[in-house]
């Protein structure tokens, strides 16, 4: 039976940590592990997910429920509601709701004291560690049996009713999620003969939408590495772009770090044209992903195929230009002697940033995909290296499992990021003295989890200042982020002002310093720069988000009160520029678009809670009013909000036509913020009734469709997300009726 084990290292010399392995997450196989009736407990669970896949995407997450009701046990039970719409919402029957969704979610916390949970809802990611591991020899050393049946149960469970899949679990099948979730099967031991039905479903559907040549450019470059795709199909990622002088803008220091470092690697692999192993099974997916011969492709006409399912962003013909001008003229003169010595430069050059990479992240990565990229480099660079070596045990770390199998996780998981928002959510409620063992677990999570000194020579290597910084996971990720860091601080600087007997060690006001110091660094400007991908928006430029400036100006405004003397005017700045930012960035409907969550209440929850806190109001901001106005117009009949992850898409507003309990807590929260309770509480009513009648008998709130978003591209699942932000808006809005009568 399967355990997840938090904060514990293993995987011998070859795995190491900062702080003691804190957050990490690893799901370990245990043969003797369960009862009987426990382990019969999982398979109906199993079942129950396989016979409703089509119409229920999202995994509850159910095995680590399962787990962790065993190992915390509840307090009394409190008897669950369900309210007519006749019945009044009173205080005492949301303090009941609260009461019984604090006494669940308490006992989902890990004993280090963070939540952890599934982060995952992309594809891809997946197939590209089986891929990095097939070439490299490794896939048996890293995968057991155990692991192959339930990474097999996953990517079978979520292929879709056509035989495709998707890039993501939300959304239609793609070339993109096709290709590669095919091949890894096949990569896994499956057969494509009579008896695999879904197999066989799964190459007609590549075949009728223009075989493995439509394809991306990312999984161009994946399928070519692994050696079913040639790489004169694929646009130049040119290795000696890193040697150009960095005050041009064309350098890749200069772009968005993600970018930048997934980037990297490919143009190592590129400038190698390494291809992996030739096995049976690679020529016969070579057959397989393609309706005429392998070795009567066109690869040249290949290169600027992409299937119409995965075109989001096309091509211009200005890049179009400069991509064939590179294939047809640089790529080739970077051949000739003595031009070919630059190469090896920019190749020894990329493999020393790559192997920094590894360093400062424990061999975590930025994400999963340079993650499997660097992999792969330090094994073309050296098989047997320690580098490589260190990389192998770490692909765990991004493992998750649940009821509809084994996925890989967006990153390393968000431990950092989703405790921050807990603790505010608990302070809403005003029970934190009721839940204080939970709370103090937190506060020292999130204190042990600053990133206390900057990476060395960092800004040889293009990357921002670390110190008094938090990651979205771990500090062993190592990788500073502007929101991750404020909020953190403004969940500490919470708990230390609203109830100080819980903080026994409080945080020493120098590290309060660092954070401040990080986040007034990372003022940013926007940029314009041609897009490389198909499929993805916005890679290139560190753009600036309305979240991000937001959860900025709500932490030093915090500081500001408890530090009036520290950094004074340029806080003042900081924050006049921001909200500035956030009211030019309002749109004519009065919403706010949100790049990191969907969409458009996620959006306006975050900017109305930043100029709400910089003394905007109602009466005072046109801002607010309008943001009033367009979330009520979205307001469904039965009380709720629910928008649909297509909104991201179209960029304009899409109701998924039912309630979304987070959705409707976003909303909620950005009308309780602005002023609504003390002008018409009745749509607030209607919303909170929505959420109580939507709690589950265990207390939780509902899995319901994924509401994370990357960068306004992909979907995911922030686990922690179904029960912190209904608590959160229950607990404003019990507050403020309580204030109201008072």
């Amino acid at each position: 039976m399967w355990r997840l084990k938090i904060g514990e290292g293993g995987g011998g010399p070859w795995l190491r940590s900062a702080n003691g392995f804190l957050g990490r997450r690893v799901w370990e196989f245990d043969p003797d592990a369960g009862t009987p009736e426990e382990r019969a407990a999982v398979e109906r669970l199993r079942r129950d997910f396989t016979r409703h896949r089509l119409q229920r995407k999202e995994a509850q997450d159910l095995l680590f429920r399962l787990q962790y009701t065993k190992l915390n046990s509840l307090p009394a039970s409190i008897p669950s509601m369900k309210l007519e719409a006749t019945s009044d919402v009173t205080e005492e029957t949301i303090l009941t709701s609260l009461r019984r969704a604090l006494n669940q979610f308490s006992t989902l916390q890990a004993h280090d004291g963070h939540w952890p949970g599934d982060f995952s809802g992309i594809l891809f990611i997946m197939p590209i560690f089986i891929i990095a591991l097939y070439v490299t020899g490794s896939i048996n050393t890293v995968i057991t049996s155990e692991h192959r049946r339930e990474i097999l149960r996953y990517i079978y469970n979520h292929q879709n009713k056509d035989g495709g899949w998707g890039t993501q679990v939300l959304g239609p099948s793609s070339m993109f999620g096709s290709c590669l979730n095919y091949a890894t099967l096949r990569l896994l031991g499956e057969v494509l003969d009579s008896e695999n039905e879904a197999l066989a479903k799964g190459r007609a559907w590549i075949l009728s939408h223009g075989s493995a040549t439509a394809i991306p450019q990312w999984g161009k470059i994946w399928l070519s590495i692994l050696g079913v795709y040639d790489w004169s199909g694929n646009n130049p990622v040119i290795p000696e772009l890193w040697l150009v002088p960095y005050f041009l803008p064309i350098h890749p220091g200069r772009f968005w770090c993600f970018c930048r470092l997934v980037y990297m690697p490919m143009a190592f692999l590129y400038g190698k044209k390494f291809v992996g192993p030739i096995t049976t099974t690679i020529l016969a997916l070579r057959e397989e992903l393609y309706s005429i011969p392998y070795e009567n492709i066109d690869w040249k006409k290949a290169c600027a195929s992409c299937a119409k399912d995965d075109l989001r962003y096309p091509r211009s013909q200005l890049q179009s230009f400069v991509s064939a001008s590179l294939n047809k003229f640089v790529e080739p003169m970077l051949h000739c002697w003595p031009v070919n010595k630059l190469r090896e430069r920019a190749l020894s050059n990329l493999m020393e940033h790559i192997h920094y990479e590894d360093e400062t992240t424990n061999y975590i990565g930025i994400c999963p995909i340079n993650k499997a990229l660097n992999m792969i480099c330090c094994w073309v660079e050296n098989p047997n290296s320690s580098s490589f070596k260190r990389h192998l045990p770490r692909i765990y770390d991004y493992l998750w499992l649940a009821e509809d199998g084994m996925t890989a996780q967006v990153y390393d998981g968000c431990q950092s990021w989703e405790t921050s928002f807990i603790v505010q959510a608990f302070c809403s409620t005003d029970l934190v003295n009721e839940f204080s063992s939970t709370l103090e677990r937190a506060y020292e999570f999130i204190k042990k989890s600053q990133i206390l000194e900057n990476h060395p020579n960092y800004q040889t290597y293009y990357r921002h200042r670390s110190k008094g910084s938090w990651s979205l996971s771990s500090v062993d990720n190592g990788w500073s982020v502007s929101d991750c860091t404020a909020e953190a601080l403004k969940a500490l600087l919470l708990l230390s002002t609203m109830s100080p007997s819980l903080v026994s060690n409080p945080i020493k006001e120098e590290r309060l310093y660092d954070a401040i110091d990080c986040i007034l660094s990372f003022t940013n400007k926007d940029a314009i720069i041609l897009n490389p991908s198909e499929s993805f928006r916005n890679i290139v430029a560190d753009y600036p988000s309305v979240e991000c400036t937001s959860s900025v100006i709500q932490a030093l405004i915090l500081f500001k009160e408890l530090y009036p003397s520290y950094r004074t005017k340029e806080i003042e700045n900081c924050i006049k520029n921001a909200v500035t930012f956030i009211e030019d960035n309002q749109r004519m409907d009065g919403s706010w678009y949100g790049s990191w969550g969907i969409c458009f209440t996620y959006g306006t929850f975050f900017a109305v809670k930043g100029l709400v806190d910089a003394g905007r109001t109602y009466d005072t901001s046109s801002s607010i009013r309008n943001a009033c106005k367009f979330l009520l117009s979205k307001q469904q009949v039965t009380g709720g909000w629910g928008e649909s992850y297509l909104s991201s898409e179209s960029e304009d507003y899409v109701d998924k036509g039912t309630p979304h309990a987070v959705n409707t807590a976003w909303a909620m929260l950005a009308l309780i913020y602005a002023g609504q309770a003390e002008r018409d509480q009745h749509p607030l009513y209607r919303a909170a009734r929505e959420l109580i009648n939507m709690q589950l008998d265990t207390g939780e709130f509902p899995q319901q469709e994924h509401a994370g978003c990357f960068n306004c591209s992909l979907y995911f699942n922030y686990a922690n997300y179904r029960n912190l932000y209904p608590i959160w808006a229950l607990g404003e809005f019990r507050r403020r009726l309580l204030a109201n009568r008072n």
